[in-house]
């Protein structure tokens, strides 16, 4: 094992190639030359780029954990789960392509996921089941996650071609016969408004879902 090599030190830096260079860049190789190491050194603790972005997406999750644990309990589970919807996405828009490498990860801290239990028991208390309360963790998440993906690739892509999201030249595209369409699109919006809005209908969503 590489000296001074360790796997906090490896998420660190991996975070910070992803910050630089995006999600296409990450590799192990990569990394190992930003760390200065052989790739082999990287191995003793993460075997391949899937158990790298699972510790990424671990460590990213370490900090939601901590900011939630800051400002719960709301007043019940709907100010809860706004809660943890607003604080993922806060966490993921810190990096260049958060919601990215957070897809299809497993988590590898049993104490990040039993950041949960919490929230399951006042759930539960107040008439929750255990596997409502997961489905309504889970949804959450995936709004999250999709959402900011979303955002970040079109801010990134605008970036690149400030023209490519134009409403004058949709307008223009779509041609006759779409008024309302184009009446949605002049009315669009991003950020936070749209984020606290589709988040309020998904809670909207649960709600409804609970009340059968």
């Amino acid at each position: 094992m590489t000296k001074g090599i360790t796997r906090e030190r490896i998420v660190t830096a991996a975070l910070e190639l992803l910050d630089d260079q995006g999600m296409d860049a990450l590799t192990v190789r990569t990394l190992a030359s930003r760390l200065n190491v052989r790739p082999s050194a990287l191995y003793w603790h993460v075997r391949n780029k899937q158990e790298l972005l699972d510790e990424m997406a671990t460590e990213v999750m370490r900090r939601v954990a901590d900011a939630l644990a800051a400002v719960l309990p709301g007043d019940g589970w709907r100010d809860d789960l706004a809660a943890y919807g607003r604080v993922l996405r806060s966490e993921y828009l810190l990096h260049r392509d958060g919601a990215r490498i957070f897809s299809g990860t497993r988590i590898t801290d049993p104490d990040v996921v039993r950041m949960k239990e919490p929230l399951f028991e006042r759930w539960t208390a107040s008439g929750w089941k255990p596997a409502d309360a997961d489905d309504a963790i889970d949804l959450v998440t995936a709004f999250a996650v999709g959402f900011v993906i979303e955002e970040q690739e079109r801010r990134q892509a605008a970036g690149a071609d400030p023209s490519r999201y134009s409403i004058d030249q949709r307008d223009a595209w779509l041609g006759e016969g779409a008024p309302l369409v184009k009446e949605a699109g002049h009315l669009h919006d991003d950020g936070d408004r749209r984020f606290e809005r589709l988040l309020g209908m998904v809670l909207d969503g649960i709600g409804a879902r609970l009340d059968t």
